[in-house]
């Protein structure tokens, strides 16, 4: 018995050759060096960070060359999959208008080389997988669980390398009949790979961001097809996709580096050519004086959900994550403000090649601030009413009532060459504008009066201000002149170097007059600028809340 005979005892129903399947994905129509990059989440939970910062990656390499990104569905590990993860992934890209030219999604298949899900390409895998068979490239594996644990254990009590390999794997010399034999008499096994590579020796590898490394050959009969429903494992999926979908770039975390002889070895095997290779660094935080990696488990914002339901911009979380893809991004962002980041070009030279991507908060908050400064009053009203709708009810209620008192509290010093940077995300906006509303106005209790703080100069300050020297009419010098002119009729310094040289010969200055104008009308110490503020509230709202503390 031969090993086509084998072959067909395991794989009695593939009738297709792989030349079959090279016909049915021929090569891309498009231009000569456009790249093909490929998004491949595995659903298994929620959307990562890292996953995510790759699938930018993809898109932007894709981009420049006008080229292709599509997202293929790796759920092979279907014990791990978890419902509803794949349209939570979708709905993430979606969200950041990173829907890849070719997918897979609720039934509808976008593109030519599909389908875009793994398990639905079994039938695909097994035909690669009965042409190693056939060549005497892999075979079945009877060990149990039990069995390669022992084997484990006993290499590492003698302090060898641990792995299915050389002389400790054990079925990569079992004769075609006693394979067969135990196949038909109901044996549990998987297939594994026959490596023909040398541990001892070295060979070259470009990696794209590392540049050229000296990798260790494979030796190890890895598993390419599991026993439960005939799937194969990642290592050998990635081999069939990549090939059959023309992927020109693979984009992946470092962690897959240590795979990557199984991998080079695999691409000889069949005599296909290698993608480039992309090993982003992983993303890390500081922890005190140390540093680790982002971790779903301890670090909220390793979610890309966690960004939408805080009320990120968009623009602010792919900004900030464009800054450590590229560590020149800010650079040419500053050059040119009015490009989008997808006109960046990415050069993975730039990448952090060790140490791992540092994730700071506190930036990732300056450049979201800065995002939110830029939009303009409707953008903003846009932007929040989507993100209320869904995450926060109370402030929906409040856009509600009136969207154009909104948008002018909104457009406090927003129009200026300083726009105002107080609101870091859309969950910001209420407890920066709620004492722009009566109810939310009364609940609050706490004035924050600063010096003054006795009730008696306090009303006489505000209905001074009101009866003399308001005026809806008066622009912000105006209004401002006349604010010095009060401090100048009650005994308060209206010029900030006089007081500060003779502070025992006033009441107080400008500022301590100012805040007794703000914290009257907002109860606040700390607002964005007064003058607006008066300007919406009007005169009768004014005296309205001034009285409440006569």
């Amino acid at each position: 018995m031969t090993n086509k005979d084998l072959a067909d005892v395991i794989f009695p129903n593939i009738t297709k050759t792989i030349a079959d399947y090279e016909k049915m994905y021929p090569e891309r129509k498009i231009e000569e060096g456009a790249s093909v990059t490929r998004f491949a989440p595995s659903p298994t939970g929620f959307m990562h960070l890292g996953g995510f910062f790759q699938a930018i990656i993809d898109k932007l390499i894709a981009h420049s060359t006008d080229g292709v990104f599509f997202v293929r569905n790796e759920d092979t590990d279907q014990k791990r999959e978890v419902e509803g993860a794949t349209e939570l992934i979708m709905n993430t890209l979606s969200h950041y208008d990173l829907l890849p030219d070719e997918y897979e999604f609720k039934g509808k298949i976008v593109g030519e080389y599909g389908p875009y899900i793994q398990s639905e390409r079994k039938e695909i895998y097994q035909t690669f997988i009965k042409h190693l068979i056939e060549i005497g490239r892999a075979y079945p594996c009877f060990a149990t669980k039990e069995e390669l644990e022992e084997l484990r254990n006993a290499q590492e009590k003698i302090k060898m390398r641990t792995g299915y390999y050389g002389r400790y794997a054990r079925d990569r010399n079992l004769s075609v009949e006693e394979a067969i034999k135990r196949i038909q008499s109901g044996e549990k096994y998987v297939i594994r790979f026959k490596s023909m590579g040398d541990f001892e020796k070295k060979f070259k590898f470009m990696d794209e961001v590392r540049g050229l490394l000296y990798l260790p050959e494979n030796d190890e009969d890895f598993v390419i097809m599991k026993s439960e429903g005939g799937l194969p494992t990642y290592h050998f999926a990635h081999l069939v996709d990549d090939v059959l979908m023309h992927t020109t770039h693979v984009v992946r975390g470092e962690e897959w580096l240590s795979s990557v002889p199984k991998h080079v070895e695999l691409f000889e095997t069949f005599g296909y050519p290698l993608p480039k290779y992309v090993h982003t660094p992983l993303i890390v935080k500081k922890e005190g004086t140390s540093v680790r990696k982002l971790s779903k488990r301890k670090d909220p914002e390793a979610t890309m959900r966690y960004y939408e339901e805080q009320g990120y911009p968009k623009t602010a979380v792919i900004e900030y994550l464009m800054t450590i893809i590229n560590s020149n991004y800010e650079e040419w962002h500053t050059e040119n403000p009015e490009k989008a980041y997808l006109d960046f070009t990415f050069n993975p030279k730039k990448m952090a090649a060790s140490g791992g991507a540092l994730f700071d908060m506190e930036k990732l908050n300056n450049i979201s601030k800065n995002c939110i400064s830029k939009m303009t009053k409707e953008e903003l009203l846009e932007e929040s009413y989507a993100w209320a709708s869904k995450y926060n009810p109370t402030l929906k209620e409040i856009i509600d009532r009136d969207k154009n008192y909104y948008m002018s509290i909104l457009n406090i010093e927003r129009e200026s060459a300083k726009p105002r940077k107080d609101i870091t995300t859309y969950q910001d906006i209420l407890a920066n504008i709620w004492y722009m509303y009566d109810d939310l106005f009364e609940k609050e209790d706490t004035y924050e009066f600063m010096k003054v703080t006795d009730k008696e100069e306090i009303n006489k300050i505000t209905k001074t201000y009101m009866d003399k020297y308001y005026s809806v009419e008066d622009d912000k010098d105006t209004w401002f002149t006349k604010v010095k002119s009060l401090c100048d009729e009650l005994g308060y310094a209206s010029n900030m170097k006089e007081y500060k040289i003779n502070p025992e010969a006033y009441k107080g200055s400008v500022t301590d007059i100012s805040t007794v104008l703000r914290v009257s009308l907002t109860k606040k110490a700390q607002t964005p600028d007064l003058y607006e503020i008066m300007q919406i509230l009007g005169r009768d709202k004014m005296i309205e809340r001034f009285e409440k503390l006569s």
